[in-house]
């Protein structure tokens, strides 16, 4: 019913107990007068006005009590109504969670088949497809982090392909000292391996980085040109028999995991200072060839340097050492400059071959046989 016809109802109702209270009036003094003579005129008046208005009080109770069922009437809609609403809500709410579960498994696949592309064209022949793959993938990482480490995995994968070049052959391996005619696509491939480098460094984190992630490099047997992880936050690093060429630069670096570079070669300097070593460091069997600086670096794991063999000066002033040094078989012919560095809590360095020798802070190091001391070293 409509709220005119509410209006209706209630005035009907209202003249009809009005009608009702007025007969009721009427018959009760009435009756008063005719059948009690004892009964005066204003008795039966009051008499017939109390019938009357007890007539309007059970309209008023029949009204009230109207009112209050139509009330409770009400708030039962307005609570199904809320419950109606809620269960909309919910429907909503699971729509929306289907729909955003389907639009991930629509990126996921998108980004699969992304990545599953760009890897199958890192081995095409035309060295701007496999620059294009690498910054696909790249940029896929960037925005995707979860695919981070796995593209740094490819990235250093496509490094540790067979690469050989004369410009990474040790001098005196050189027929004559000089180098061959290079052949125009083994130059291409070099630049290829450049970008990828480039790459591999732009994916790992800055040192500010406030909870960085943390990413492993396996870059065994690897060919690297001006190489550096300056500033950057790098996990564990496996670096075996791989060949440096030109500076390769780790200042400033801060190394989650272990420092792997047994077998390797250094064409160029190593500028490695204010570096935290959190793992240990292996340099067993490493060549250098030119001067070599870990100033003011920390070592908080050992440090295996056996059969290690540096051609000049190397630098470690200042450094701290906090686990063990392995020196054994160490052939240090340019020199160990340990100014400022306290020892280790274990040295063993017997064997080795240190010119010039270094009696510094505690340091026992045994002179090269070929070089003796010199003096004012």
């Amino acid at each position: 019913m409509d709220e005119w016809g509410t209006r209706r109802l209630r005035r009907a109702g209202l003249a009809g107990t009005i009608v009702v209270a007025v007969f009721v009036l009427c018959g009760v003094s009435t009756a008063l007068l005719v059948f009690d003579p004892r009964s005066t005129g204003a008795d039966a008046l009051r008499t017939g006005g109390l019938a009357a208005g007890s007539v309007v009080a059970l309209y008023a109770l029949w009204l009230n009590d109207r009112r209050r069922r139509v009330e409770e009437r009400r708030q039962e809609l307005d609570q199904q109504r809320q419950e109606l609403d809620r269960e909309r809500y919910d429907l909503e709410r699971r729509r929306q969670e289907l729909e955003d579960r389907r639009t991930g498994h629509d990126r996921d696949r998108a980004d699969d088949e992304r990545f599953a592309r760009a890897v199958e064209l890192l081995g095409h022949d035309a060295d701007q497809v496999r620059v294009g793959a690498m910054h696909s993938l790249a940029a896929l990482a960037r925005t995707r982090p979860q695919y981070a480490q796995t593209v740094l995995d490819v990235l250093c994968s496509y490094l540790r392909r067979p690469f050989d070049h004369p410009k990474w052959t040790l001098p005196e391996l050189l027929p004559g000292g000089d180098l061959p005619e290079i052949a125009p696509e083994l130059e291409r491939e070099r630049h290829a391996r450049q970008t990828a480098q480039r790459l591999v460094v732009a994916l790992l984190p800055h040192r500010d980085t406030p909870d960085a992630p943390i990413h492993d490099l396996d870059l065994t047997r690897a060919w690297l040109e001006r190489f550096s992880l300056e500033d950057r936050i790098v996990g564990r690093i496996a670096a075996y028999r791989c060949r440096f060429r030109h500076t390769t630069v780790f200042s400033g670096a801060v190394f989650r995991g272990g420092v792997h570079l047994r077998d390797s070669v250094f064409l160029g300097r190593i500028r490695a200072t204010d570096v935290e070593f959190a793992g240990p460091v292996e340099l067993r069997g490493a060549r250098t060839v030119a001067p070599c600086d870990f100033a003011r670096s920390v070592f908080r794991g050992s440090v295996d340097c056996k059969r290690l063999t540096g051609e000049q000066r190397w630098y470690v002033r200042d450094a701290r050492f906090d686990g063990a040094v392995d020196l054994r078989s160490a052939r240090l012919i340019g020199g160990l400059d340990l100014g400022g560095t306290a020892p280790p809590v274990e040295l063993r360095a017997e064997e080795s071959r240190v010119a010039p020798v270094s009696h510094l802070n505690g340091w026992d190091l045994t002179a090269s046989p070929e070089q003796p001391p010199r003096a004012g070293s």
